[in-house]
Formats: C-alpha cells, structure tokens, sequence
C-alpha cells in the first residue's frame, strides 16, 4: 500500500538533473518508439520538433459508439476530431466536418469514451508510465515517489505524451520516517538527525517545502500507519489533527492541497478537519467525517484495487486484514456516494505493477453504484479533483484528445474497460 522503498538516483544527479534527464529520455523513446516522419517530412505524431515545444498528434476517431460520462449521453456512429492532440469537434458522423489528409481510427463496433483518470498512482519508471497508459490511464495524480521520479514521469509526458499520463506529480511522503529519501535532496538530509522524526511543526514544513521547491503539484501525507505491511497497524494514528493543519497551511501557501493516506475513523476525522483536498483508503471512515467532506467538498479515493490485492496476498495477515477491510471499504464508498461526497478511482499501483484503472471503476460498481456514476469516478470526478475539468473526463471541443476504443458497451458491462482495444494520448495511438 503506497510507496514501495526503490535505490536511490545516482549521487550524480543535481537538483535540476532529473527533469533534463526526463527530457533526454523522452526524445531517446520517442525516437524508438513513435512512428517515423510523415513523408511531407513533419514530425510523428506525438513527437517534439526539433526546437519547438511538444504537441500531440491529428487523429480522426470514426463509427464508434460515443459515450459523454458527464451527461449519459450515447452518440452512434460518431466522430472525434482531434487536432494537435485537442478535440476539435465531437459529434454524429455527418454533422462533424471531416479534415482531409488525416489519419483515420476505425472505431465500427466500438465504444469511444475519454481517457481514465487514476487518482492515486505510485509511478517511478518510465516502463509503469507507459503501461499505466496501454491500460487506459491516460491522467493521473501520484501518490508520492520516494526520489522525485515522479516529477520526471510528468516532464516525460510533457514531451512525449504517448509515454505516460498526465501527472500531477506529489514528490516525497510527508511522514514520520523518511528513510532513504532524505537522501532525495540535499535539503531533506538534515532531518536525519531528528530523534522523533519529521513530526515538529518546522520539521513538516521543511518536507513541503523541499517538495515545492522541487516542483511537486500536490503533497502527500499519511494519519494512520500502513496497511500493506504486516508489522504495522493500520488504526494506529502516526499524526495530530495539529501537525496535519502544518501540512496543509505549507501546502496552502502555495496552492496546492493534501492527499492523505488514512485508515481510521479518528484519522479520517483529523485528516479532513485539518483542511485536506482528499482522503485515500480511508476504510472505517464514519459518517460524521462523510458529511464534514460533503460539507467542505474534500474527496473520497478508497482505492478499493488495493484493498482488493491484500485479501490475496500469501501473507495471512494481509489477507486477513484485505478480507475484512474491503466489504466495510465498500459500505464506506456506499455511503459517500449517497451523502454526496465526490469520490475519485485511484488503484494504488506501486512496485512495478500498475493495476488497471477500469479495474477500480468495476468495484465502485460492485459497491452500489451505478455504472454511469461508477466510469464518473475515474473520468470527471477524478478530473475535477486534479484540477482538470476541461482537460481530461471528457471528449468535447477543447478537451484533450485522450480516449478509449473498447471491445463493447461500459454501461452493461464494466469488465471491458480493463483491456481497451486501442488508447489515443493527445491524438496518438499509445503502442
């Protein structure tokens, strides 16, 4: 659950190192991987020009099924228009005009929706990035890095978006014990020392600060210890409602909100009165935190794919604690959804594996809700959430020309938007 520890960069590496490194590895894949030049010698689709800034592809997306998760709305034989990897026109074959010279995706027997959002992502190589993206992540908010590897997935997707998702990058965990990532920044290293860990109010501001410093769009903190790990109790809180209001005050002084990983009731309630965007997990959240959410607008991400994964884990422990989490993580995401929380799908892929996020959009189903609200929680839920209305959840003029080709209908059948048949990022099939 969260994080898994990963080595650290090499020494060599500067504080502005890895974004250039981002860059070098963006165009190093783009060269192997996108297709060649047009033959009127402009650029692949996807790829940078040379001395130009990145943009994405021209694409026209024709016959398919259109699915509009903001309004339910079905549209058949329908087209999509992208240009430099933005929507130009979406609608009815015969009321889009088509440009000519433009490839075209036949979409006859598919269902078209928008590109997922995965809310809450462990993303710390370019090989995950890219597989977040063949299994319909085309925007993602990560859930911390523990070496700002992160940061660099957002600048490879930047420059070559077919690459990797849209991130809204979190930098490094705010918590008690850092580890091996105070070894991320120079300006972490001094915390080392600290005998009771990055708890005091200055020791809190100094990670969000480095984080900012470094570039992240959001920070990630923790109320309750780990889930995943076996010697750790997820009910034991690490945390103050005090010391999360530092975290958030730093954050908010910048902007940016707080993701924080939470399990307990307690902790739930803590975490959200001291001004959190959005609360991840959150098992045994209760109602009275529920309705303080609805009232403040803070999301619910249960990650429910993750809980799913502990009830099969070979460790007893975890399995155990995964089989009695999830029916009451359910109830929970049940009972938001009724109150009228925002919720957003996240899958709390970490470790070399990414989890498909049409996996989490089918147990928000197996939860209660319908399949329209359930595809919501991954499209322009979870895009309001990373501040991408607009942007992402949608395939309307102006939106990103992020979109999924699925074998059948989404409405009656979930399971389909776990093997898409094709994925456009920025109007450039991902491969």
């Amino acid at each position: 659950m969260c994080v898994e520890a990963t080595p650290p960069p090499s020494s060599k590496l500067t504080r502005r190192g890895i974004l250039a490194g981002a860059a070098a590895l963006a165009g190093t894949m783009a060269a192997a991987g996108q297709a060649t030049a047009a033959a009127d010698g402009g650029a692949a689709p996807g790829r940078r020009a040379p001395g130009g800034a990145p943009r994405g592809g021209h694409l026209v997306i024709q016959g398919g099924t259109l699915l509009d998760p903001a309004t339910g709305e079905v549209t058949e034989n329908a087209v999509v228009v992208i240009e430099d990897g933005t929507v130009r026109a979406a609608g009815r074959r015969g009321g889009v005009a088509v440009p000519q010279g433009v490839e075209v995706l036949d979409a006859h027997g598919r269902w078209i929706l928008p590109g997922l959002v995965d809310a809450h992502i462990h993303l710390s190589t370019a090989a995950e990035a890219r597989d977040a993206v063949r299994k319909g992540a085309t925007s993602a908010r990560s859930g911390s890095t523990s070496f700002y590897q992160d940061i660099a997935v957002r600048e490879l997707a930047r420059h070559s978006p077919a690459l990797a998702p849209r991130l809204k990058a979190a930098g490094v965990f705010v918590t008690p014990n850092l580890g091996d990532t105070v070894l991320a920044d120079p300006d972490l290293t001094p915390l080392a020392h600290l005998k009771d860990g990055v708890r005091s109010a200055e020791a809190l501001r100094r990670v969000v600060e480095v984080n900012l410093a470094r570039g992240a769009d959001v920070i990630k903190t923790r109320v309750n210890e780990r889930a995943g790990l076996p010697e750790q109790d997820p009910l034991a809180q690490v945390y103050s409602r005090e010391q999360l209001a530092e975290i958030v005050a730093a954050a908010r002084r910048r902007g940016k909100g707080v993701l924080c990983h939470s399990y307990s009731e307690q902790g739930c309630h803590d975490a959200v009165m001291a001004g959190i965007r959005s609360l991840e997990h959150g098992a045994f959240v209760g109602e009275r935190t529920l309705r303080e959410m609805r009232r403040r607008g803070t999301y619910f991400t249960p990650t429910l794919t993750a809980i799913a994964g502990l009830a099969e884990s070979s460790d007893p422990i975890l399995a155990e604690r995964g089989r009695t989490y999830l029916p009451i993580l359910k109830r929970a995401v049940l009972a938001a959804h009724e109150l009228g929380v925002p919720l957003a799908a996240g899958t709390d892929s970490s470790g070399g594996v990414v989890d498909p996020i049409g996996g989490e959009v089918e147990l928000m189903h197996s939860a209660g809700l319908s399949p329209l609200d359930a595809i919501r929680t991954a499209t322009t839920g979870a895009a309001r959430l990373l501040g991408l209305t607009g942007t992402a959840g949608r395939l309307t003029r102006g939106s990103a020309g992020d979109a999924l080709l699925l074998p059948g209908d989404p409405l009656t059948d979930l399971t389909v938007l776990k093997r898409p048949v094709a994925v456009v990022r920025a109007g450039v099939l991902a491969s």
